[in-house]
């Protein structure tokens, strides 16, 4: 509305210079020279009114997006004036000065919540750009690094020069663990970096990350788990030869005197012996039990060299099919063909082989199985190995304790198979996570 009244009374002070001009040309003609002098008078007037309304508006209109940029939204335009146009020009700009005004207001509080957040958040968070000035930096990431205030990436020399140097070489989403001794404490810290733009500037923002205490709940948690185990592997064997000994000990002994010859039978003669081949033969799956613990805690460090998967998958079959059911259809499959892995043989074969024959296992009163061993190359050049069953699947109460050592639930089996299997991953620098439901279960290597 106030563009429209500007265009008319625009127009209609064109039109009245235009019949003033004609009128001078008039009186020119006819040489009427005290109307020319009126006439010249007027235009003149006319001219310097239309350049004062067009100025007026344009300083109206350059003082409002002045003030907007400068987040000034005090300014307000008399709206009690006598030209109807300048009054609804003023009305409008008043009005979009309000909605500004409140866009800005809510952004304000915004953008506070938001750095309120990123203040109480018990991650350290930091931003900075690629000269390493540091935009952001929250209270507390200065707590875990023990430093404040910082301006520049740069001051991490003063914490530890190799901080300094993980924070200069960071590129976008990567990761990676830092250990840091202060004279408070030792922490373990793990950094995770996401690119992001601001104003057409490229940042980088870093996560930090205190997991300490996490590991340490998780090593004492694995430390239970373990003690649990194998309290109870060595309680099955202790407890039958704690009871077959004190029921022998009773044929050789009397109110704590030893029997005679001649009190000893035939049956009892027999029965010791039986009892002292079964405490024989707990005493020798003892003896098995420790040695597995022993070669769980010796695993080499891996012999790597680079091996085609087609010629291990070659032999892991050859290890595997005596284990193997006609009923179970086993597929080996190489993606690229010529795909090949740094890796010790011998050991990820020991994977491969103790995987395929849990798969097989897990397979047992299905029909018809399936188990798919694949190797493939993702987009990013990371390369993996996944044994895929349709069997029954893990059950979900067990599926925390499938990696602890000792823990099985075969009645016939060590229990180090899986445990083993993942401290080989980690000597390879990769690692071996699981998932399953029913009908799908995959073991999934990352190198």
């Amino acid at each position: 509305m106030a563009s429209r009244n500007f265009y008319f009374q625009l127009i209609a002070r064109v039109l009245l210079m235009a019949l003033t001009a004609i009128g001078l040309s008039f009186a020119l003609v006819r040489q009427y020279y005290l109307l020319i002098g009126v006439l010249v008078l007027f235009f003149v007037l006319q001219t310097y009114f239309l350049i004062a309304y067009i100025n007026s508006t344009n300083r109206k209109i350059a003082y409002f997006f002045d003030a907007i940029k400068n987040e000034d939204f005090t300014l307000r335009f008399p709206e009690k004036v006598s030209i109807k146009s300048f009054k609804e020009l003023n009305q409008s700009l008043n009005r979009v000065n309000g909605l500004i005004q409140e866009v800005h207001l809510q952004l304000q509080i915004r953008e506070r919540y938001y750095q309120e957040i990123m203040r109480q958040a018990n991650i350290g968070i930091m931003t900075f750009n690629k000269k390493g000035h540091i935009l952001f930096s929250n209270p507390t990431l200065e707590n875990l690094l023990n430093y404040k205030p910082l301006n520049h990436i740069k001051q991490l020399n003063q914490i530890d020069g190799r901080l300094y140097g993980i924070f200069a070489s960071m590129e976008p989403f990567d990761r990676k663990l830092v250990q840091l001794t202060n004279e408070r404490e030792q922490i373990q810290l793990a950094l995770k970096s996401t690119p992001l733009q601001l104003d057409g500037q490229d940042l980088l923002l870093v996560v930090v990350q205190d997991i300490h205490k996490e590991l340490d709940e998780k090593e004492t948690d694995s430390w239970v788990r373990l003690i649990r185990v194998l309290t109870h592997e060595i309680m099955n064997t202790i407890t039958p030869i704690t009871s077959i000994s004190e029921f022998i000990l009773k044929y050789f002994g009397n109110h704590g005197r030893l029997v005679s010859a001649d009190e000893l039978n035939e049956d009892k003669i027999r029965n010791t012996v039986k009892g002292l081949k079964v405490i024989s033969q707990q005493g020798n799956d003892l003896m098995e039990f420790v040695q597995s613990y022993r070669s769980f805690l010796n695993v080499p460090k891996p012999d790597r060299a680079l091996v085609r998967a087609k010629k291990l998958f070659d032999k892991v079959e050859v290890l595997t099919q005596r284990s193997s059911k006609d009923l179970v259809e086993i597929s080996w499959i190489s993606s690229p063909e010529d795909l090949e892995l740094f890796i010790d043989e011998k050991q990820i074969t020991q994977v491969l082989v103790n995987l395929v024959k849990n798969a097989i296992h897990s397979l047992e009163d299905s029909e018809k199985g399936k188990i798919q061993i694949k190797a493939f190359e993702d987009e990013s050049g990371k390369k993996y190995i996944e044994v895929r069953d349709d069997g029954p699947g893990i059950p979900q109460e067990i599926m925390e304790d499938i990696f602890v050592p000792f823990f099985t639930t075969k009645d016939k089996g060590t229990g180090i198979g899986l445990s083993l299997s993942k401290q080989i991953m980690h000597l390879h620098g990769g690692n071996i996570t699981v998932h399953s439901e029913f009908g799908n279960t995959s073991f999934l290597l990352s190198f």
